[in-house]
């Protein structure tokens, strides 16, 4: 089957060759069974001998249909990246699940993809990785093959191999040789068997900028002077998968010196940062962030930052730790920066000890950038925008996806965070101590940008489409 100049491949024929061989010979498989191969092949690499050399690697009758080299790289991009060249390799490969195992790891770390997805079904297994925000397939696994996947990794991750029916959490350190970092494992007990996600964690934050994660030069200065305050909460808010550790962890950097003690308490630790004492959570065991953050207190800290504020217990403890002298940073689930004080207050936070500890309030959400090279311009219609969205200016063009080789045909190259930051003043502190939460008046007057204001702009821009920011439109 074909579609958009590329053939369009399952899964399960996909992963029948590596990469590699892809790239080498210029191949795509197209029908896999037990007595032959048949591949499409570049009718410019195709030589006499090449079936015979295919034979010799695949063990099997091979049948060669050669087409156009267009049609064979385009495939070839989209279903089949390029790995990065190793300068050496350090991993021992003693069992088919060990091998399988790293290759998919290091496929994973390679394509800058944040998890890895094993998902048991009744007659097969699936293995997705998210890339860019989505869950892409990846490849098919037999069922009988699965549980020897499972228990490999379970080693790895210094879990109970015998243990099937609870959940179980643990933690692998890879090393290739040339790069190392963490990946925290969650393994759950599904219908068909334990489904594993495997989180890849960066190991390095130094590389991480303040200025290149997607603020504007107005926001970028009201959340530096919000951070530069001695003590008080600056709390970010938004879903998982956002971006909000990130912007945390930049925020860190820039508070990072030999003057300062900085701690920590995180699930998971994505980051390290020299010069900052990091703890990881482990409820298991009764080391919640409540309870840290009690213990931190008496670590004679000037900046602390906890992971989430998921409770009230937390959340009062925050606000006294503030109160006390300290500068905290935590994210929090909210749809919106001004509604992390309605959460607050309902968390049972007094309003006037919020008014008094809060610097600054933040959103954020991750967009993906439509790809430079292949983006279409096309004509717009109001229609596809959200019922309930006002937009702040009328527009007739907007970028679609279409998708090249550049991008591996998605559509999409790289994400940008957008930002909704309220920098808490004099204003806002009496407002929030009489709960008068509507401020879009205040917004305008004070030039706070609203969160679909932001996405809006890189729309408008034609840097991403109107399928990226339609929910965030949805949620003005």
């Amino acid at each position: 089957m074909q579609d958009n100049d590329y053939i369009q491949l399952k899964t399960e024929v996909q992963q029948f060759i590596t990469p590699d061989q892809a790239w080498h010979y210029s191949i795509v498989p197209k029908t896999i069974n037990h007595s032959f191969l048949e591949f499409y092949i570049d009718e410019e690499k195709a030589t006499e001998t090449m079936p015979e050399e295919l034979e010799m690697l695949f063990g099997k009758e091979v049948r060669l249909i050669k087409i156009k080299p267009d049609l064979v790289r385009k495939t070839i991009s989209r279903y089949y990246r390029k790995r990065k060249q190793r300068t050496s390799r350090s991993i021992s490969v003693t069992h088919k699940d060990d091998e399988f195992l790293n290759k998919l790891i290091e496929e994973a770390h390679q394509n800058g993809s944040s998890d890895i997805h094993l998902e048991p079904y009744e007659e097969k297994c699936r293995v997705r990785m998210r890339i860019d925000g989505k869950l892409i397939e990846r490849y098919v696994i037999n069922l009988n093959e699965f549980p020897a996947i499972v228990n490999k990794i379970k080693i790895k991750a210094n879990l109970d191999i015998a243990e099937k029916r609870l959940p179980q959490d643990g933690r692998i350190f890879f090393d290739s040789g040339d790069e190392q970092f963490d990946i925290r494992v969650s393994i759950l007990p599904a219908l068909h068997g334990e489904k594993v996600v495997m989180r890849l964690l960066s190991k390095d934050a130094t590389q991480i900028e303040i200025r290149e994660l997607g603020m504007n030069e107005n926001q970028l200065h009201n959340y530096t002077e919000g951070i530069k305050k001695p003590h008080g909460i600056v709390l970010i808010s938004g879903p998982t998968g956002s971006g909000k550790t990130t912007t945390l962890y930049a925020t860190l950097k820039i508070l990072n010196n030999e003057y300062s003690n900085i701690l920590t308490i995180e699930d998971p630790i994505e980051y390290t940062l020299e010069g900052i004492n990091q703890v990881q959570l482990k409820e298991s065991i009764g080391l919640s962030f409540a309870k840290a953050l009690r213990t931190f207190l008496r670590q004679d800290p000037d900046i602390i930052m906890l992971g989430e504020i998921r409770d009230q217990e937390t959340a009062k403890m925050a606000t006294r730790a503030a109160l006390t002298g300290h500068l905290v940073l935590s994210t929090i689930h909210t749809n919106s920066a001004w509604g992390t004080i309605s959460r607050l207050i309902d968390m049972g936070v007094p309003p006037y000890l919020l008014a008094s500890t809060l610097n600054l309030s933040v959103a954020q959400r991750l967009v993906r950038l439509l790809c430079p090279h292949c983006k279409k311009r096309e004509s717009f219609s109001r229609k596809l925008y959200p019922d309930n969205y006002l937009p702040p200016r009328n527009i007739e063009s907007q970028y679609i996806p279409v998708g090249c080789e550049k991008c591996f045909y998605t559509g999409y190259k790289g994400r940008k965070a957008v930002y909704e930051i309220i920098p808490i003043d004099n204003e806002l502190q009496e407002r929030i101590k009489t709960r008068d939460l509507k401020v879009g008046d205040y917004f305008k007057k004070n030039n706070i940008q609203k969160l679909e204001n932001a996405a809006f702009e890189l729309f408008e821009q034609g840097l991403t489409s109107i399928d990226e920011v339609y929910s965030i439109f949805m949620n003005s």
